[in-house]
């Protein structure tokens, strides 16, 4: 079967609109440019999280539950998410979506028997062209509504 039919397209597509809204509202706000570097390095670095191996995560993620110290500082950084995400409820739903979205990707990759590597670098594409697309859309848009 060619490549092409195994990829998720819905998955895919679903991706791209999510982080096309994203792009629209950084175009909105006019972003500087090093807002979208970080958006750019952020987005790469929750495909590489959610494209690795679980036993790749469970390490890393074990060094924070090593000590009771550590284990304190990852409860307290949790309550201030939680905090976060109560105060800023339409960011966290926004990111949620985003996240749920890039989740989907990552296990319709996984059943359709996509590699790691594969999956991360047709994700990644998909991430920062609908970015690019929702930034693109605003602007064009923008400028019909200048004209009229």
């Amino acid at each position: 079967m060619l490549i092409v039919n195994k990829i998720p397209w819905i998955a895919l597509t679903l991706l791209l609109l999510s982080y096309s809204t994203l792009g629209w509202v950084l175009s909105e706000a006019k972003a500087p440019w090093f807002v979208w570097l970080a958006l750019v390095l952020t987005l790469l670095l929750l495909v590489g999280i959610l494209t690795a191996p679980y036993a790749t995560i469970a390490k890393y993620f074990g060094v924070f539950f090593g000590s009771n110290t550590k284990s304190f500082i990852a409860t307290v950084f949790g309550a201030f998410l939680f905090f976060i995400m109560l105060a800023w409820f339409r960011v966290f739903l926004d990111t949620l979506l985003i996240i749920s979205a890039a989740i989907l990707a990552r296990i319709d990759f996984q059943s359709a028997g996509f590699k790691e590597g594969q999956a991360f670098i047709i994700t990644s594409i998909f991430s920062i062209a609908g970015v690019g697309l929702g930034a693109l859309i605003n602007m064009i848009f923008m400028q019909r509504l200048l004209l009229w």
